[in-house]
Order: C-alpha cells, then sequence, then structure tokens
C-alpha cells in the first residue's frame, strides 16, 4: 500500500513496513503545520492497521530534517498568544501520537536533525544516525526553546544532557547522540541505513506485536517509579496478563514444540 503525498509520502509493504519520508528536499525537510498535520494523520491511520509491524521514519535527499519551516516560524511571531498555543500542540500531540504507536518505531537519521528534527528522533523507540550527522537542540539561537519536544527528549537522554545542549544549543554528531541515548545505532554511511533497516525489521518480525506493544507501555509505566509494593504488584499483574494471553500461550507452545510462532511465520 503507498500513500502518495508531495511532501510527505507513506508506503506500507505487504509484509506490514511502513515508511514514511518527509518528502521536501530543497527546504531540507522542515515542516510547518501542514507537515505536522499529515504526519499526525498517519500516525492515526498506522495505530490502527494490525498488519503493521515497524514503522520507519526518514528523510529524503541529504537531510533528515531541519526542524521547523523559517517562514512557518517567522509568521508566527505575528499571532496572537492562544494561536501560538494552539499551534503549538498541533506539533506535540503529532509526537505523542509517534511516541505512543503499539509498533517499533525507528528514525534513520542522515545529515542534519535540528529542533523538531532531534524531537523526532526521540520520540521513535529507536534512532539510527549516520556518525557524521550535525544535530543540535538550537532553539536559544533563535531567542527560543525546545518546549513542545521536550518531554520525549528529557525522557530519552534524562535531565542532565537536556539542560545541558538545550541551554547552550551546541551542534554533536550521530556518536555523541549514540553516547548520551538520543541514538541507540550508528552506521558509517547512508548507505548502511538500509542494512540497519533490514536487521531490525527481522527483529520486529520476530517479536509478538502484542508483546511488543505492552513492552512499550511498560517502559512509560515504571520509568521513574519508586520500587515498592504497588509497582511489584503492578509489574506482577501485567506479566500474569501476558502469560494468560493468546500470544503468550502461542510463544510458550512454539518454544516447547520447537517450531516459529504464528507471528513469525
Amino acid at each position: 500500500m503507498s500513500d502518495v503525498h508531495e511532501e510527505v509520502q507513506l508506503n506500507v509493504t505487504r509484509a506490514g513496513t511502513a515508511i514514511i519520508t518527509l518528502n521536501r528536499p530543497d527546504k531540507h525537510n522542515a515542516f510547518n503545520a501542514d507537515i505536522i498535520a499529515r504526519l499526525s494523520d498517519i500516525f492515526e491511520t498506522l495505530r490502527a492497521n494490525e498488519q503493521v509491524r515497524i514503522v520507519f521514519l526518514r528523510g529524503a535527499g541529504k537531510t533528515f530534517s531541519a526542524g521547523a519551516d523559517l517562514e512557518w516560524m517567522q509568521a508566527a511571531a505575528d499571532w496572537t498568544h492562544s494561536d501560538n498555543v494552539e499551534d503549538a500542540l498541533g506539533l506535540a500531540n503529532m509526537l505523542r501520537r509517534l511516541h505512543e504507536l503499539p509498533q517499533v518505531t525507528v528514525a534513520l537519521v542522515q545529515g542534519a536533525a535540528m529542533g523538531g528534527g532531534a524531537g523526532l528522533m526521540a520520540a521513535c523507540d529507536v534512532a539510527v544516525a549516520v556518525k557524521d550527522a550535525k544535530i543540535r537542540f538550537s532553539e536559544v539561537r533563535l531567542g527560543l526553546t525546545p518546549a513542545t519536544i521536550s518531554p520525549f527528549v528529557v525522557r530519552a537522554i534524562g535531565p542532565r544532557w537536556a539542560k545541558a545542549l538545550f541551554a547552550t544549543g551546541e551542534s554533536f554528531d550521530g556518536t555523541f547522540a549514540e553516547k548520551i541515548g538520543l541514538a541507540q545505532y550508528t552506521v558509517e554511511s547512508v548507505d548502511e541505513l538500509d542494512d540497519m533497516m533490514e536487521h531490525l525489521a527481522q527483529l520486529a518480525f520476530g517479536a509478538a506485536p502484542g508483546a511488543v506493544h505492552a513492552a512499550k507501555e511498560l517502559v512509560d509505566a515504571v520509568a521513574g517509579q519508586e520500587i515498592d509494593d504497588s509497582l511489584l504488584h503492578d509489574v506482577a499483574r501485567r506479566i500474569a496478563d501476558r502469560r494468560a494471553s493468546e500470544e503468550g500461550r502461542e510463544g510458550l507452545s512454539a518454544f516447547l514444540e520447537k517450531r516459529q510462532p504464528r507471528w513469525a511465520q
């Protein structure tokens, strides 16, 4: 299945791989309100597609995403405060929809990932970056703050690095992004991004879809929580639910019978 759009493209293979491409190479794949709305709609569509097992997000041309479109930001300077709040909520909600997708989500980063582009990296489960990629939370250089992307970035890299990089606007590469947890993998060249796509797709298709979703929710539920009786009862309930689930029973049966589970066939 393919959904052709001039500036954001969605392609879904029969096997269940979704590839979203930001397609504004002449604008360094910067986004504006229309791009954000388009991405938000795509994420909502994919949420309901049980055939899709992994979602890749990438940029056309030499850049992943330069973040916000300059013309869009310039226009926002003349909007009312309430208009600006509503506009910013569009980006925040789009990132939340990406963050909450039940499938494995992967950002494939080459060239630059600036501001909101780095926010897209943080909102995905996995980011793969070319080692010489240029990444920056550049908002302070424009007199702004990375407010709408901050919940996802702080979760990804922690408050200490977030404060340092937000406050300085310092540029860093893919290797450094991996060091701080913004990227999980680095590769030497753009061509190797395709190899990582294949590797991660194989991993995703070997995992039970419902268990993937539950595992993602598990991380959000336990992160930052005190390890007390309440949390222990919650995680015990979660594993009990999975053991009793159809996937849990199928996974155990397949293991004992030394065969592939249904979702991996």
